[in-house]
């Protein structure tokens, strides 16, 4: 008698694992772009929104997610804005980093030169022990006043009234994120557009379905140099006919089969972390 429906792993090619395996073996630099994807794993919907954690087409007030997710509407009725982030902080508060972000930290032990550019908010990439991530959309965790210079980090929104008020000047504080109708930060994307430039040994799209331009071009840069490509994503993307090796997976499952395939090819593999 069935117990009702087996959950089924995702099948992955063990040819184009190894094939990942070795290009990471000999690299020298790596990018690693993720999305909403990675974080999946770890319990926090795919959702699209700011930095891709947020997924209601209508909120609870009756307006669509990028009019109380506005710059706009930051101006106007930071409450609003406040109810919605808190979500997406209780969200982060009670999910933590899984395998997949802390394989890519372990990877940074090896590779000499890694780069993850995320557009996830959770700081989950930071929370698992990666040093040079550029976070594009911002981190929940990160608050600044929106008049004057002050800014802090907090582990999460626990003590906050809402909407915060700057210690200093009393003004209203926000959540150092990127919200709808508002422009990328220049300085994270002027430090990843220098990346880039130096360009990378391997890039991965991981989680993400690449739909911004600048998300996209890194790869596409990459395969017009001859680059090795590597999506990880279990829905197709406009780049998974353009990318040299595809994984059809989660991406907690796909990085950690890579994982084992590499410690497997390096006889220091000991050195190489858990």
């Amino acid at each position: 008698m069935s117990s009702g429906p087996v959950k089924r792993r995702d099948t992955l090619d063990r040819k184009l694992v190894e094939g990942i395996a070795l290009l990471l073996t000999n690299a020298q630099s790596a990018l690693f772009i993720t999305g909403a994807g990675i974080s999946a794993d770890s319990g926090l919907p795919t959702y699209r929104g700011v930095g891709g954690l947020y997924d209601k087409r209508n909120t609870d007030d009756g307006l669509p997610v990028e009019t109380v997710l506005s710059g706009e509407m930051m101006e106007r009725r930071p409450d609003i804005v406040w109810k919605y982030i808190h979500d997406v902080e209780l969200a982060c508060r009670t999910a933590t980093p899984n395998r997949g972000h802390e394989i890519i930290a372990l990877l940074e032990q090896r590779i000499p030169r890694v780069v993850v550019f995320t557009q996830n908010v959770d700081g989950f990439h930071r929370a698992a022990g990666s040093r040079n991530v550029i976070a594009i959309h911002g981190d929940v965790h990160d608050l600044r006043c929106t008049r004057c210079e002050w800014k802090k980090t907090v582990a999460d929104y626990a003590t906050l009234t809402f909407p915060p008020h700057c210690p200093r000047c009393n003004s209203i504080v926000r959540p150092d994120v990127v919200l709808f109708g508002e422009p990328l930060p220049e300085a994270p994307f002027q430090r990843f557009e220098a990346e880039v430039a130096r360009g990378f040994d391997l890039v991965f799209s991981i989680g993400t379905s690449a739909l911004f331009p600048y998300v996209a071009r890194p790869v596409l840069l990459a395969k017009a140099d001859g680059k090795p490509t590597v999506e990880i994503n279990p829905a197709r993307t406009e780049l998974s006919d353009i990318v040299d090796f595809r994984l059809a997976s989660g991406a907690r499952h796909a990085l950690r089969a890579i994982w084992i395939a590499l410690k497997g090819k390096n006889p220091q593999s000991t050195r190489l972390g858990r």
